[in-house]
């Protein structure tokens, strides 16, 4: 996992051109300021950009997630949020990897992280993640640009929901 500002995006190029992409796409496009909805960065589906609105939900309303195709790179435009984060050999299945919604469900503890308007932050296989998470009791409205990288060469969990 990787949390920083986007001013500081340049120095993450050794993770390999697809990461690049995103995180050029978000610095220097209006990607942050179109409808929500799904924008193809490359025309063969490998990376995408997912813009979102929604309100923040409480601690108790997250469950850990993680994704075997594709890296997250979660960037907040607007607003701000509390994001979990675990490894997955720290945590237990509880539902099985879907293929076809590259997510697969897992209990368990994590520590969580405030990412404010200008940050992101990269989840990777191998991370467990709960987006979306309200600063304190009160829901606030965020937007999210969430860029899809597909993670062919990276670490990726099984249909059981272990690490390989």
């Amino acid at each position: 996992m990787i949390v920083d500002s986007l001013e500081h995006a340049a120095r993450y190029a050794a993770l390999g051109p697809n990461i690049t992409l995103a995180l050029d796409a978000l610095r220097h496009t209006d990607l942050a300021r179109r409808e929500p909805g799904r924008y193809d960065l490359k025309p063969d589906g490998s990376v995408f950009a997912l813009v979102q609105d929604y309100e923040t939900k409480s601690r108790e309303g997250g469950i850990w997630e993680a994704h075997r195709r594709y890296i997250d790179v979660q960037f907040v435009a607007e607003g701000v949020e509390v994001m979990g984060y675990a490894n997955l050999a720290a945590l237990s299945p509880r539902q099985p990897y879907d293929v076809e919604k590259d997510f697969a469900l897992f209990d368990g503890p994590g520590d969580f992280l405030t990412v404010s308007a200008g940050g992101f932050a990269v989840f990777f296989p191998h991370d467990a993640h709960i987006p979306g998470l309200a600063v304190g009791d009160n829901p606030l409205p965020v937007r999210k640009v969430v860029v899809k990288v597909e993670a062919e060469c990276w670490a990726a969990i099984t249909r059981d929901g272990h690490v390989v």
